[in-house]
């Protein structure tokens, strides 16, 4: 590889000139990067206001929805012995109640047997049905058999046999001192799915009884009862209801109630209008809002004490923006008691944010057919539309492909996109502008080198001939 040392003949700095001809042609691009930093700065903050947007659409949206404002709340005096929950659209109600008793299942146990002793074969019919009469009344559920076999007739086998069989009811083996029992229980409470076990024994000589585990009498051989199948019973205001579980949901339309146990005082029950829910939907807007607005303010302003601007300052696109939803804000809804946003308490302040007046939206929520009409649409005339669906539209056109946002963002990364260029270009064309300055000087080098060398010469043939010649 050659060693180039240039301007060593002619004593010239090139490579300095060179730098400093290099760097004027490179100049623009200090202008370019600023550029493309405030092209960067304002594309992050319209990505921020275009989620802003969103989120306050979505915050419209809701408010215009259909059940905002037909949320309803239940409560109970004792939560402790009685639940209440509602569907959406339950009358306001209020009520009281008392829980007598609670819903059981039926259990029954076998009698005490060796631990792992074969209890039989044959077969085991498990039937649901209501032992309230005293006898066995088979209900509309088909009667399950189950299979005994010599091998597969421990307690065990047949509680395994009983879970896995989907009959309505469980089984297990409970083992003590004095051996292992057979527990049974129904799945589901109420005196209508109890059970009947009927049990058929095969080999009446192997001095096994499966007819040990037969529950077909309350009083009879076999199983014992240990648990009736009963029904929850409570007054609701004084009139007495039963239900075969302790979550009633059919007494009281819209109302579920789930009983946890009995009462000594009557419990008071009420069914209101959800005030939480809706005073969240609100602050939710207001919020929405206001994050938007303190972005937009913030972007757009310049500090005439630091002189430093926003990000966005006399962008257009923003101030448009920020009078826009300014003018929205303050805009009406005709036809209803409330037409005016600062008619439920929602205010607009000096530096243009939103505050709540709660006493004023507390009243407005006692008429939710009326916040209803002003955030959404009218239900006699669904084409006049409401402040929230508007607040949806119009937020849905400023994100939408061709909207003001989409175009303004798509405006700033074609810009972007030109900086890129615009400054890949001048680098190149500095690097070639390097590489031309470098041969032009190094050539005028390079022959100075030779007139040096030539002079040199004709300076030595002088003084040889001014010898010669004394």
């Amino acid at each position: 590889m050659a060693i180039s040392s240039p301007g060593l003949a002619s004593g010239i700095d090139i490579k300095g000139i060179v730098s400093q001809l290099v760097a004027l042609e490179r100049a623009p691009l200090t202008q370019l990067q600023k550029d493309a930093n405030g092209f960067q700065a304002k594309l992050s903050v319209f990505g921020t206001i275009t989620s802003m947007v969103n989120t306050l659409g979505d915050a419209g949206a809701k408010l215009a929805a259909a059940n905002t404002f037909t949320q309803v709340k239940a409560s109970s005096s004792q939560p402790e012995s009685v639940t209440v929950s509602v569907a959406e659209g339950t009358a306001p109600t209020a009520l009281s109640l008392e829980v007598i008793s609670l819903a059981k299942a039926q259990s029954t146990a076998s009698s005490a047997v060796p631990v792992d002793s074969g209890m039989g074969t044959g077969s085991l019919t498990i039937t649901l049905g209501d032992w309230s009469s005293g006898t066995f009344a088979a209900g509309t559920a088909t009667p399950i058999t189950l299979e005994v076999t010599e091998g597969k007739d421990k307690l065990t086998d047949i509680a395994a046999q009983i879970n896995a069989a989907n009959a309505g009811v469980t089984a297990t083996v409970l083992r003590d001192a004095s051996g292992e029992r057979l527990l049974m229980r129904s799945k589901d409470t109420g005196e209508a799915l109890g059970y009947q076990v009927s049990a058929t024994d095969t080999n009446a000589t192997d001095g096994k009884d499966l007819g040990r585990l037969a529950f077909t009498s309350l009083s009879g051989s076999g199983m014992s009862l240990t648990q009736a199948g009963t029904n929850a019973v409570a007054k609701v205001n004084g009139v007495t209801i039963e239900s075969g579980s302790n979550t009633v949901k059919d007494a009281l339309p819209g109302i579920t109630l789930n009983l946890l146990k009995p009462t000594t005082t009557a419990a008071d029950i009420s069914v209101g209008i959800d005030k939480d829910s809706m005073r969240k939907s609100v602050q939710g807007f207001v919020d929405a809002y206001n994050a938007l607005a303190d972005m937009l303010a913030s972007s757009t302003k310049f500090d005439p004490d630091t002189k430093v601007k926003g990000s966005l300052q006399g962008d257009s696109t923003a101030v448009g923006l920020q009078r826009a939803l300014r003018s929205m804000v303050r805009s009406e809804t005709p036809g209803g008691a409330f037409s005016r946003l600062s008619d439920i308490g929602i205010e607009i302040k000096a530096d243009g944010k939103m505050a709540i007046n709660s006493t004023k939206l507390d009243a407005a929520m006692d008429r939710p057919a009326e916040l209803s009409r002003l955030f959404g649409a009218a239900s006699e005339d669904p084409t006049l539309k409401g402040f929230g669906l508007k607040l949806d539209a119009f937020a849905d056109g400023l994100v939408a492909s061709g909207g003001t946002l989409s175009t303004r963002t798509s405006s700033l990364r074609n810009a972007i996109q030109r900086n890129e260029k615009e400054m890949d270009r001048v680098v190149d064309k500095a690097s070639r502008a390097e590489a031309r300055y470098l041969a032009q000087y190094n050539a005028m080098d390079a022959m100075v080198s030779r007139m040096n060398s030539l002079n040199a010469y004709v300076a030595q043939q002088i003084t040889l001939w001014n010898k010669s010649s004394g």
